[in-house]
Formats: C-alpha cells, sequence, structure tokens
C-alpha cells in the first residue's frame, strides 16, 4: 500500500526519472511534471510536493504562490542549487517545509520525505480528531429537545465564543461535563487544551500544587519542577467540576486567577500570567454554602458571571426517548448486543421512573439492559432499571414535615425571632442556638428585610438611649 502520493516537479528529465523510481520504491505513489505549469493540475492530488525553484516558465516561487492561492495543503519541498541558498530561505518564507541543495543522495531525500510525510500524517490525524469533536459536541449531537434544553443550547451558543466564567450548576450526573465541553469547542480556544479538574477527587494537602504547580525541592519528594492545571491549560479552558468542595486557602487563589490571571507555584516566588477560560461546576447550593461560611462571597461571584442551570432529567421528561434512543444506537455494536432498537413499552417504563442518577443513570441502564437483552428489540420487560437504594415506608412518606398550612419560609422566619427573642437580641447567641454563623445568621435577617434585628429589639435599644 502507498504511504502517500508525491509531485515531483523538475524540468531535468533524467534527475526527475531517478526521483520518481527511487520514492516508487519506497513505497509512495508519484506523479512527475517538467514545468510549473503542468504540475498544477496534478498538485491537488498530492500529499507533497518536490519542486525545483529554477523552471521553465513560471518559476518555484511562484509555483508555491499559486498552490496557496488555490487553497492546495501539500507540503512542499524546494531543490536548489548550490549559491542559491537565499532563493531557498524566500520559499520558506512562502510556506516551504524544506529544502534540498544540490546535489543531493537519494538516502538523504528519502529522509526528508519520510519526516515530512510523518508530520503531514501527525497533522491530518489531529485535524481528523478536532473535527470528531467538534462534531460530537455539536449542539445537535447533545440530546435535548426540552424548553430547558433548547434555552440552556441558546445560552451556550452566545456565552462560547467570551472569554466571561460560566458556572454550571445541577445535580450529578445531568451533562454538566458536556455542557462546558461544548463551551470550549465553540469557543476561539477550541485548539487549545482543555483541562478537567475534579476539586472532590484532589486530596486538600495535594490541591495546591496539583493546580498552580511546583519547584523542585517545595516538599519532599519534589525532584522535578512541575506545572499545574492552570499553566497547562494555558490559552485554553479549565474546567472546575464541584468547585464547592475548594477549601477556603484555594479559594483566596482561585480568586487570584480569574481577577489577575496570575500565580506562584508551591516553592516559588515568581509570579507566572496565565491566560486561561475558567468554568465551573457544582451540584451543592453555593448560596447555602456561602450563608454557611464554607465559600468565599467574593469568589462566588466571580464565577456566577454567567450561571446555567441544568435541570434534572425528572423534570424534563420529554428528553427521556430522545436520550433513550440514542444510547441504544451509540452503544449496541460497542457491546455486541443483539438489540438494536427500543420498543415504545420500554421508553413508557423509562419515564415513569425518577432518576435519581439523571442522564448517567440512564446511560447506564440502557447498557445494563442491552448486555442482557435477548432479543433485537428492548421491550418494557428488558429494562434493567436499578432499585432504590433506600425506599421509606409509606407512614414515613405521608408524615408531614410541617404544620398544615405552613411554608418552609414562615417557620424559618418564626424560628429566627424566637431565638433573637430568647437571646435577648444577641445576634451572636442566637446564631448559636440555631446552628448558625453570626453571617449567616445576618444574611437571613437581610433577606427579612431586619438587618438591624426585630423591631422590639429597636425599640429597646432607643428606650435605653432615651
Amino acid at each position: 500500500m502507498a504511504a502517500g502520493r508525491i509531485l515531483v516537479v523538475e524540468d531535468e528529465d533524467k534527475l526527475r526519472r531517478v526521483i520518481q523510481l527511487h520514492l516508487e520504491s519506497a513505497g509512495f505513489e508519484v506523479d512527475g511534471a517538467p514545468s510549473a505549469e503542468q504540475g498544477l493540475p496534478l498538485a491537488t492530488l498530492a500529499n507533497l510536493i518536490i519542486t525545483d525553484l529554477r523552471l521553465p516558465g513560471m518559476d518555484g516561487l511562484h509555483f508555491i504562490q499559486q498552490l496557496q492561492a488555490r487553497g492546495i495543503q501539500a507540503a512542499v519541498i524546494v531543490i536548489t542549487a548550490h549559491g542559491s541558498v537565499e532563493a531557498a530561505v524566500e520559499a520558506m518564507k512562502l510556506g516551504a517545509t524544506d529544502f534540498l541543495q544540490k546535489p543531493f543522495s537519494l538516502d538523504h531525500l528519502t529522509t526528508v520525505v519520510q519526516k515530512v510525510m510523518a508530520v503531514q500524517s501527525l497533522r491530518a490525524e489531529n485535524q481528523r480528531m478536532r473535527e470528531e469533536l467538534d462534531q460530537r459536541y455539536q449542539f445537535d449531537n447533545i440530546i435535548g429537545r426540552s424548553s430547558a434544553m433548547r434555552e440552556i443550547f441558546h445560552t451556550v451558543e452566545r456565552v462560547a465564543p467570551t472569554r466571561a466564567t460560566v458556572l454550571l450548576a445541577g445535580e450529578s450526573g445531568v451533562g454538566k461535563d458536556m455542557i462546558a465541553r461544548a463551551i470550549h469547542q465553540h469557543s476561539p480556544r477550541k485548539n487549545h487544551a482543555f483541562v478537567k479538574i475534579n476539586c472532590t477527587a484532589l486530596p486538600e494537602n495535594l490541591m495546591e500544587s496539583e493546580l498552580f504547580g511546583y519547584e523542585k525541592g517545595a516538599f519532599t519528594g519534589a525532584t522535578a519542577s512541575k506545572p499545574g492545571k492552570f499553566e497547562q491549560a494555558d490559552q485554553g479552558t479549565a474546567f472546575l467540576d464541584e468547585i464547592g468542595d475548594v477549601p477556603g486557602n484555594i479559594q483566596v487563589k482561585l480568586l487570584r486567577i480569574l481577577q489577575e490571571r496570575q500565580f506562584e507555584r508551591l516553592g516559588s516566588n515568581v509570579t507566572r500570567n496565565v491566560d486561561v477560560r475558567v468554568i465551573a461546576a457544582t451540584n451543592v447550593d453555593l448560596r447555602a454554602a456561602l450563608e454557611q461560611g464554607r465559600f468565599r462571597e467574593d469568589l462566588y461571584y466571580r464565577l456566577n458571571v454567567v450561571p446555567i442551570n441544568i435541570p434534572a432529567l425528572r423534570e424534563r421528561k420529554e428528553d427521556i426517548p430522545f436520550l433513550a434512543i440514542h444510547f441504544v444506537h451509540k452503544l449496541w455494536k460497542e457491546l455486541g448486543s443483539l438489540a438494536k432498537e427500543i420498543s415504545p413499552a420500554a421508553i413508557d417504563r423509562l419515564i415513569d421512573h425518577p432518576w435519581p442518577g439523571n442522564v448517567r443513570e440512564l446511560e447506564n441502564t440502557i447498557e445494563r439492559s442491552l448486555v442482557l437483552a435477548s432479543s433485537e428489540t428492548l421491550q418494557a420487560a428488558d429494562i434493567r432499571i436499578e432499585a432504590p437504594r433506600n425506599t421509606a415506608s409509606p407512614s414515613m412518606q405521608q408524615a408531614p414535615l410541617l404544620p398544615e398550612g405552613e411554608t418552609l419560609e414562615h417557620w424559618e422566619q418564626m424560628m429566627i425571632r424566637e431565638a433573637l427573642r430568647r437571646a435577648n437580641g444577641n445576634k451572636s447567641q442566637a446564631a448559636r442556638m440555631l446552628g448558625l454563623t453570626r453571617n449567616a445568621l445576618r444574611y437571613r435577617l437581610s433577606q427579612m428585610g431586619l438587618e438591624n434585628g426585630p423591631p422590639e429589639e429597636a425599640e429597646s435599644s432607643s428606650a435605653v438611649t432615651s
């Protein structure tokens, strides 16, 4: 099998023929042309073009310019006579990959050709992989026909070309990773790195060195310097998954990355600059963490520039049929399953399930059902849904958590007022009674419009003053 197609443009018939025969013996398909004018029609078929610079009619430099003007992507190696290196340098400026100076050996020619073809092959493979990524994360391939998902796609489409920080919120398994990658693939940074950082998986004592890197000798075992995740994501995107699990000392450093795009490696005083777009994701309520003092307010607002809330699968059940069909078509072949389709009854059964694990659980269920399927179509009985881990008794499910007619908001406000009454208006003491921090209590009071405490406290204070 040929290793690639080469075009040799050389006006010396004997040299052209020798080059052709030698490259053909090395496994390449080779075309030849005695002039640039005759070579142009053949150039569209070539992966590599070898051309002399001195040609009758159009010379080699103009030939290269014509290749570019016609959008021909083949690599170019130029042949130049002794004393014409300046012309070869000019050809390199125009886009030639390499040059050979006459006289040259055929072995040297083969080495240069193989090197250039290997680079071309790598570039073609990289381009193919980029195109596959682009295709995978096209909005049409992220399954979601519900109005909620269409709104998310619309937001992603608008925010992707910018460098704005995005905060993805939603339960585990809803597809936050998929949305983050879609944002990256539709951004100007798509040809640079997408670095996913799972904040839950990083031990607290290793998180700083993993995120920001370290210098040799920074700690025991640091035998060489190592760049961190943010350096790896330079010019690209850093995806901080489960951002709510980042400890307070690291939150300060993340804030600096977002504000100033600067950091220092562990064990170094050298300030480094990084151009990185940050996408964060959380499956917890960061506002609650804010109230409890577990998450910095300034970092929250830096992350929450463009918030995208991804609904749970049970809240968009109209997407389940499309997801189920997609997973069956995606998985049956690689699993070697007999089943290639899914029946309407099986889809109805899927719709009836609450999906606490969301899209990830649905995919796992389809995969398990395909592995165990015994016919070409998945039926309702073939759907292997995992039993709930904790099932409450009927009496527990029916017992009301609040007094009849009472709302959670009003009940919470009653508890806060009662705690303040018992503490004689002392917010620190009231916060301890409620199991809250003082800042969390102040936040709730501000939501109630009672920043300075309840009216009774204010009146008591004024009576003492008078």
